[in-house]
């Protein structure tokens, strides 16, 4: 009688055997392809898959190989890393991303994962290939550009420092925090994979905390500090502070106003990139010149007098001469007297005060706001040429030889 092996005994009469552990190391998947299918399918029982995001994906699936040892009565469940943001996939189940897609009346095409990247900061998110940091740069630009072209072509009178006002009434940190709480926007208590892509996600400063250096980092002030140097060497809004980068604020608390300003100028940067120049335009006017500024509270006249004398003598105007024109309870507590600024027969500007000084003071105001806000009839800013094949409609645009020097 032939002998048999008492090892082959005992593998039949054993339920299962226990698989070697495999070690970690890239040889791993070439050293499973030499067990035996039977192994191969008591091996899959002991296996548990596990989503992890990664910096360049997001989404990679992991197989994770347990011990033989391990209790076979725990049932293995999918897990997720930890994640400072969203994953992409993750917008395509946000309500919240759809109705404000609809309520920004945005097209259809517009895609969900770029409008969920958006709405985060890079202080949420350190990862450029996931927060709206290079959006947001680009964006702030192209507001900069549309505002400033709007207000050199409708108003070429206007002095540099009123613009500079403008532009901050306009696209300033607080007018865009504005705009994003219109839109109805809000934000998360904290950012995470977990959290919403419809929210916005940043890092909060907390109360009580002190600022952060490179928030309220200014640049040392100048006596010598021109116009020009401004216009040239400052923000869009003439400022002396320098405004930070929003690379520079990864991982770093700021304000939720910091937080969306940043949304809104990602949002601009994105339409452009997907949607084209001429949507954007349409959505800058709806959105933001729709707005209401007076721009006549926005001069500061220090010695309004002496600057209309300069300018009729700078344009070859008469002398201007102020006159009354009318008065009312001169002997009373509250006089009221109403003065014009005359240059010849032609009237400039008119004032009413309580004294006769004030009244020449506010008329001389008034017909320097007259020279400044003047409004040609017929506009055309240059950004309405970009893309187009016929420059026909095109009309040059008034230029201004400068606000009155004192």
């Amino acid at each position: 009688m032939k002998r048999l092996r008492i090892s082959r005994c005992a593998s039949q009469l054993l339920a299962h055997q226990p698989a070697p552990r495999r070690l970690s190391c890239p040889c791993a998947p070439a050293l499973q392809r030499h067990t035996t299918p039977h192994n191969h399918r008591i091996q899959s029982r002991f296996q548990s898959t596990l989503v992890i995001p990664n910096e360049l994906g997001r989404e990679e699936l992991l197989v994770e190989e347990l011990d033989g040892t391990t209790d076979s009565t725990s049932t293995p469940q999918a897990e997720q890393r930890e994640s400072p943001s969203p994953l992409p996939s993750a917008a395509q189940r946000s309500a919240k991303l759809y109705a404000l897609r609809s309520r920004l009346s945005l097209r259809q095409g517009f895609p969900l994962e770029t409008l969920a990247r958006t709405l985060v900061h890079p202080s949420a998110d350190p990862d450029p290939a996931f927060n709206n940091a290079s959006l947001s740069i680009l964006g702030s630009n192209l507001l900069g550009y549309y505002t400033t072209e709007h207000l050199l072509c409708n108003y070429p009178r206007l002095p540099m420092s009123v613009v500079f006002a403008a532009q901050f009434a306009y696209i300033g940190p607080k007018a865009l925090a504005t705009i994003a709480s219109e839109w109805g926007i809000e934000a998360a208590a904290a950012p995470g994979a977990e959290v919403d892509p419809g929210l916005l996600q940043f890092k909060r400063l907390r109360s009580g905390d002190s600022v952060p250096e490179v928030l309220r980092r200014q640049v040392p002030w100048n006596w010598n500090v021109t116009t020009t140097n401004r216009i040239l060497k400052s923000d869009a809004f003439g400022s002396s502070s320098a405004p930070p980068s929003p690379h520079e604020l990864s991982g770093i608390p700021v304000p939720i106003e910091e937080a969306a300003q940043s949304f809104v100028q990602a949002l601009i940067g994105a339409l452009h990139l997907h949607l084209g120049s001429p949507l954007v335009k349409r959505f800058f006017r709806d959105h933001f010149l729709s707005r209401h500024l007076d721009l006549s509270t926005l001069f500061d006249f220090r010695t309004p007098t002496r600057d209309l004398s300069r300018l009729c003598a700078r344009e070859g105007f008469e002398a201007p001469v102020a006159r009354l024109i009318s008065e009312t309870g001169r002997l009373s507590r509250h006089p009221v007297f109403v003065v014009g600024v005359y240059s010849g027969k032609d009237k400039l500007g008119e004032g009413a005060g309580s004294s006769l000084d004030e009244a020449r003071i506010r008329a001389a105001a008034a017909a320097l706001k007259g020279w400044y806000l003047y409004r040609p009839l017929e506009v055309t800013v240059p950004s309405s040429t970009e893309g187009a094949l016929d420059t026909s409609a095109w009309k040059p645009n008034m230029i201004d030889c400068g606000e009155v020097i004192v």
